[in-house]
């Protein structure tokens, strides 16, 4: 397997430079990530039950989901956004689309669907423990019933309606139970005929579930995903041989090529060939919530700029690296960020 070689730091710039005019289409599941600051020195005992109730002291919410990788473009500065999907009627679709719309996105594809609920991630933090230790366990909000046709087709309607504007369509599947999101099997197939058309638009593809089912589009399924290993132990990587060859396989049933993230070791592309492309080694406390959003959001940019697969993975890489760093909330970087963090990717890379 060949290993990525170098980028120069003008290379970078001149991709980076070309961010603030792109359009860039991303369908999917729209979730919100809702935090609630809970103060446990307050906490008081319900008269009623005797249970504990726990005092919440602040509310904080983030676009999630589609919505990180948004958040991430925005950060990135890309030119025009579209979310493209649904939300239900409700105060959490109140809170999304206004944290939408204050990164300069559009919603005018993101239907409002009075049979649907709004997808959240509730998470109480205990104020006193900053990061990953401070937080309860979590409450989901989903859809569990098969998305209306309907709607189906208004999502589909919208990816046409906006594709002659956009130089890329990212599409985000995070709902778990099969058509029950926006990504259902009408749409993978809507994307595939539209990918199949449009050559010169930048497809691509992430999904919690089903990975394996998308045709035409750049999938980026992490390491574990492309050998169809679903269970890894702590620590664990896939051999660079077996990657290679699950990912062979895998380009030849998807029809386009694979970019399979492998964490901290960086990412392995394969096209023009099967290539390793080393991420940044970064120290303290991480958190992983969203790297993969993150890497998303820099490969597809610096794709749809002009960068080859490699190149592109780097961005990915560079971008990952800072968003990690940041704990208990929806990590992103800048342009200015990626910049400094080449350097540490120089200084170090062939020995990660």
């Amino acid at each position: 397997m060949k290993m990525f070689g170098d980028m120069s730091a003008a290379r970078l710039q001149e991709i980076v430079e070309r961010f603030s005019s792109l359009r860039i289409a991303v369908l999917g599941d729209y979730f919100l990530d809702k935090y609630l600051d809970v103060d446990p020195s307050l906490a008081e005992v319900s008269l009623e039950t005797g249970k504990t109730a726990h005092q919440v002291t602040a509310i904080r919410h983030s676009p999630g989901a589609a919505g990180t990788v948004m958040c991430n473009l925005a950060a990135l500065e890309a030119g025009t956004l579209y979310a493209v999907g649904y939300t239900g009627d409700d105060g959490e679709s109140y809170d999304l689309r206004n944290d939408l719309s204050a990164l300069g996105c559009n919603t005018d594809y993101l239907h409002l669907a009075t049979d649907r609920m709004t997808p959240t991630y509730l998470k109480p933090c205990d104020v006193d423990k900053p990061g990953l230790a401070g937080e309860h366990s979590r409450y989901d909000t989903k859809n569990r019933e098969r998305t209306p046709d309907v709607l189906q087709q208004k999502v589909i309607d919208s990816l046409d309606t906006l594709l002659p504007k956009v130089d890329a369509v990212i599409t985000m599947d995070q709902v778990e139970e099969e058509d029950c999101g926006v990504v259902t099997r009408a749409v993978r197939g809507a994307l595939a005929a539209r990918a199949s058309a449009a050559r010169d638009t930048v497809f691509w593809a992430d999904s919690r579930r089903r990975i394996r089912d998308f045709r035409q589009v750049i999938i980026k399924p992490n390491q574990f995903e492309a050998v169809e290993c679903d269970n890894p132990a702590p620590n664990d990587s896939v051999d660079l041989d077996c990657l290679a060859a699950a990912m062979a396989h895998l380009c030849a049933t998807t029809g386009a090529p694979i970019v399979a993230t492998r964490g901290p070791e960086g990412i392995v592309v394969s096209d023009p060939e099967f290539t390793l492309v080393p991420g940044v080694c970064v120290g303290g406390p991480l958190d992983t919530t969203g790297a993969g959003d993150s890497t998303t959001a820099g490969c597809v940019l610096a794709l749809a700029a002009g960068a080859s697969l490699p190149e592109a993975a780097l961005v990915g890489n560079l971008v990952a690296s800072i968003t990690v760093q940041q704990l208990a909330t929806t990590g992103t970087a800048s342009p200015a960020q990626l910049l400094q963090r080449l350097d540490m990717w120089h200084a170090q890379h062939k020995h990660c």
